[in-house]
């Protein structure tokens, strides 16, 4: 039988320990534990305390690392681990191509993977320390240098709060408290009394360069198909060879721009900071990912663990549970509503409105950091017209579109099916009446490209001119040529479609076979043009016309959603969450 510690592969059982030396004796028996949970019926009991003695959560280190611990906790690294949507699409993948198995989890849950837990397992039935996703110990309890790791492949250093953390600097800070371990009411170990901390600090020279993050941001499977390149555009950017990296922009003082870090202590003890003048590395992780899970779950809470994950979930937050007015219409019997019984007591549901409100505004504030991360990495310019607009001729112009970002692709990311850009023009004529359109969506919230629902039942017409950035896979089939599709798996080649390696090297044939990936996204420091041509007879009218545009941003097509079974929920938060940026009108005379 094969087992997991900390994504690397035992054979047999501990006595083949030997033969791994760079793995602990602990970190068998944690994974022997953790097995012995997955075998049995019942939950093991005592899985949360070896958990968090091997893998200690989030919430312990927030007590010396309080900013760092708000920033990381509204992040897409907290959310690998609760993202809705990643459980959807992974349970789709393995339904369709069982041969996937853990894959995916190695790197959204990479705890719960180290611990044994299976690749299943309910939220709910998971170790608190595993909901954290890229919690604190995934990047500062590793030790060794990645160079060539992709995939997941990365170990967690088992050991309780008191064993070191790898950090950035050399631990200076570190040993200045645990000196003087009265002064700041420490403990550096289980045998003493004070807040729990970490007894040594270690330098981890990789932990600030590009190659760090490789592991997780450069994904393949064995198809040949990279279904993650972030490290591959990064590697052949400009920013590379400028010698800037991931960390430079991610976590800079500026959203996704190399403008240095701002300052303050690495850690506060005791109420006195501790390396005041060091550079603080911005845990929010500046991208264009965000949540739809419940806000409940997720911003991180410490506060929001007084309730399981399914007891949240039955807390109607879209309504007004737990705010005042509402209650007391409640009370007084002008409502009638059928609490779960979780919810029946009204304190509980105020006290939950609390947690709720705070999160909701840790999100608005990652809305906020969203736009301006998109803003900072892009540019349109136009409209440049054909000519001179004339009525009663086909009015011809584009805008160019930029990619300021020396980086990354716009956009980057992971699958095929996500994320989305697009440009949304419209044509408004002297009337103040909209005429012509390109970027508009269907009644799902779609663009009207090839996979739209309504354009596929002819309830809406093809945008025959959508600039659209979305990177396609493309697979060839039993008919016809290559065409779109949701993922890479050809459903009508094998009636048991499993991702089977290629009977010839990828390198052969120079692409993977069946599948490939169709890459429309704009390089590092490159343009395109978005170019349109509006038919003469809707601009018969001499006057003044406008030309409004905006970019628009989604992390997933709604029609994808619907072929993994989202919840109209994660619909409506997916729509929620589009943002428009890059918005101008300009006014102009047809003569």
């Amino acid at each position: 039988m094969t087992y997991f510690v900390g994504h690397l592969r035992i054979a047999g059982n501990c006595t083949r320990m030997t033969q791994i030396g760079a793995i602990t004796l602990a970190a068998c028996l944690f994974t022997l534990i953790a097995l012995a949970q997955e075998s049995s019926d019942n939950t093991d009991p005592h899985l949360d305390i070896f958990s968090e003695d091997a893998y200690p959560s989030a919430s312990k280190c927030a007590g010396c690392h309080q900013q760092i611990y708000d920033e990381w906790s509204a992040s897409s690294h907290a959310y690998s681990a609760i993202s809705p949507m990643f459980h959807k699409f992974e349970q789709k993948i393995n339904d369709l191509a069982p041969s996937i198995g853990g894959f995916c989890v190695r790197c959204h849950i990479s705890v719960g993977t180290a611990l044994g837990e299976p690749r299943e397992l309910p939220l709910w039935e998971r170790s608190r320390v595993s909901l954290e996703g890229v919690t604190c110990v995934t990047c500062h309890r590793v030790e060794e240098n990645y160079t060539k790791g992709q995939n997941g492949e990365r170990r967690i250093i088992p050991g309780d709060i008191h064993q070191p953390m790898y950090g950035p600097y050399g631990g200076e800070g570190v040993k200045q408290v645990v000196a003087d371990k009265g002064r700041y009411k420490v403990a550096t170990s289980s045998t003493e009394r004070g807040k729990k901390m970490h007894s040594k600090g270690i330098k981890f020279a990789q932990l600030s360069k590009s190659e760090f993050c490789a592991s997780c941001h450069q994904v393949a499977v064995n198809l040949g198909i990279k279904l993650e390149v972030v490290w591959d555009q990064y590697r052949d950017s400009p920013a590379h060879a400028q010698g800037v990296t991931c960390q430079d922009c991610h976590m800079s003082q500026t959203p996704g721009l190399p403008t240095g870090y701002s300052k303050g202590p690495a850690a506060v003890v005791n109420g006195e900071p501790i390396g005041e003048n060091k550079d603080h590395h911005n845990h929010v992780f500046y991208g264009r990912g965000y949540p739809i899970a419940h806000p409940g779950i997720f911003p991180h809470n410490t506060d929001a663990e007084n309730w399981s994950v399914d007891e949240w979930l039955e807390f109607d937050y879209r309504a007004d549970w737990g705010k005042e007015e509402w209650e007391d219409s409640v009370e007084e019997e002008e409502l009638e509503v059928d609490f779960p019984d979780t919810w029946e007591d009204r304190d509980d549901r105020e006290e939950a409105r609390e947690v709720i409100q705070a999160n909701l505004e840790k999100l608005e504030y990652k809305r906020q950091l969203r736009a301006q991360t998109l803003e900072n990495g892009s540019e349109v310019n136009g409209p440049f017209f054909a000519g001179v607009p004339t009525a009663g001729k086909s009015l011809r112009f584009h805008y160019t579109i930029s990619n300021l970002n020396s980086g990354h692709n716009l956009p980057s990311g992971s699958l095929g099916a996500q994320p989305e850009i697009w440009f949304n023009v419209a044509l408004i004529d002297p009337s103040g009446k909209n005429i012509w359109e390109s970027g508009y969506v269907d009644s799902h919230g779609d663009m009207a490209d090839l996979h739209s629902l309504d354009v596929l039942q002819g309830t809406l017409a093809h945008d025959d001119q959508l600039f659209n950035l979305q990177t396609k896979f493309l697979t060839t089939n039993v008919k016809g040529t290559d065409r779109e599709m949701y993922l890479p798996v050809n459903f009508d080649i094998d009636q048991l479609p499993f991702l089977r390696p290629p009977a010839q090297p990828v390198t052969v044939i120079n692409h993977p076979p069946f599948v490939r990936m169709e890459s429309r996204s704009l390089p590092p420091l490159s343009s395109r043009d978005a170019n349109y041509e509006v038919p003469a007879l809707l601009v018969k009218t001499p006057g003044k016309y406008k030309l409004a545009v905006r970019m628009r941003s989604r992390a997933e097509p709604i029609y994808f959603m619907k072929f993994v079974g989202a919840t109209a929920d994660m619909e409506q938060s997916m729509n929620e969450w589009m943002v428009d940026f890059h918005q101008y009108t300009t006014e102009f005379e047809i003569r």
